[in-house]
């Protein structure tokens, strides 16, 4: 605490003071009664001042003492509220007691979300896990009556069944963003064995649709983590061939210079109109593609986005509606981890 914040927090107490002792030095000059040589009113108020300049010295060191331990606490890697200076005034034993208590309340807060919080999420896990039996049981179901019933009508079940998969994943991938850090492995991984399994994935959309992607990715390798970035690639395609019509073209490459590596998708679908091209990456949002297209839930980009930063990787789009949509992987050099 300085000086002079001091002085200004005591400011109430000096204005006192000098009126007290101007009060009291008017009386002894102006009344006739009491001769006193001016001397020894100076004299006087020399001593009261310098008895009042020693108070004032004496409760700053106490108060700045005190205050520089505060100050410490804050700085301290530990609990700030275990490590509080001990009170040497009734004031700093009350606002130490309110600290402990305000501290304590909030724990408490704290603690009922986390276990709320914890319950949601075992539920929707367990829920998750339930629903994935009934999927692959529609999906053996499908396979077993290949032939004796429509392909087309077959085909659509099956398309049907990949999307309530596709948003069971999404949920599952959204219930663990905040517990990201205990499930990840970072290590190098062929960016080309990735695309073709995300490609295998969806094979039978890529043929219903007639959609055919060209892939022209070297032997490069990205340090990542293979399941979330499987995720991240799955959410970028399945909105590709979600927004291109049948007889379209997606094509992925990769790139490579003194800024990193990337990974880019391109699709001639219907593209992404310029007002919605800043938002697309916010949760829920659905655009002017999502009342056109009723399946969309604006969370696969979210998602994918959120994801990718905690790898440290990044994600760019590029749109003119009616002609193309450019989603860019940027996978930055590996010193530029560090700094994510």
């Amino acid at each position: 605490m300085r000086l002079k914040e001091y002085l200004l927090d005591q400011i109430g107490l000096i204005i006192f003071y000098f009126l007290l002792m101007s009060f009291i030095t008017m009386v002894i000059l102006l009344d006739p009664a009491v001769k006193v040589w001016n001397n020894n009113i100076l004299y006087l108020n020399l001593v009261a001042f310098f008895m009042f300049g020693v108070y004032l010295l004496g409760t700053y060191l106490f108060r700045n003492r005190y205050y520089t331990r505060m100050i410490r606490c804050t700085r301290e890697e530990k609990e700030p509220m275990y490590t509080l200076p001990a009170p040497h005034s009734y004031e700093q034993k009350l606002v130490r007691q309110l600290l402990f208590k305000i501290n304590e309340e909030q724990n408490n807060k704290i603690a009922k979300i986390q276990a709320g919080k914890k319950e949601n999420f075992e539920y929707i896990s367990a829920w998750i896990h339930e629903i994935k039996t009934p999927i692959a049981v529609s999906n053996l179901l499908i396979e077993n009556n290949r032939g004796r019933e429509s392909d087309d009508f077959l085909n659509s079940l099956q398309e049907e069944v990949d999307r309530i998969d596709q948003l069971v994943e999404q949920v599952l991938y959204y219930s663990k963003i905040d517990d990201f850090s205990r499930d990840y492995f970072i290590h190098e991984l062929g960016l080309k064995a990735l695309v073709n399994e995300v490609i295998k994935k969806h094979a039978r959309t890529f043929i219903n649709k007639n959609i055919r992607v060209e892939i022209d990715i070297s032997a490069m390798e990205v340090n990542s983590d293979r399941k979330w970035l499987i995720f991240i690639l799955d959410q970028i395609i399945s909105n590709s061939l979600k927004y291109t019509d049948k007889g379209g073209k997606i094509k992925i490459h990769a790139e490579q210079d003194e800024r990193g590596k990337r990974l880019i998708i391109t699709d001639n679908g219907t593209g992404i109109r310029a007002e919605d091209l800043e938002r697309v990456f916010d949760r829920g949002f659905t655009g002017y593609n999502g009342r056109k297209f009723s399946k969309s839930t604006g969370m696969g980009l979210y998602l994918a986005i959120k994801l990718a930063r905690k790898l440290g990787h990044e994600i760019s789009i590029a749109s003119e509606y009616g002609e193309y949509t450019r989603v860019t992987v940027h996978f930055p050099k590996l010193g530029d981890y560090y700094n994510v």
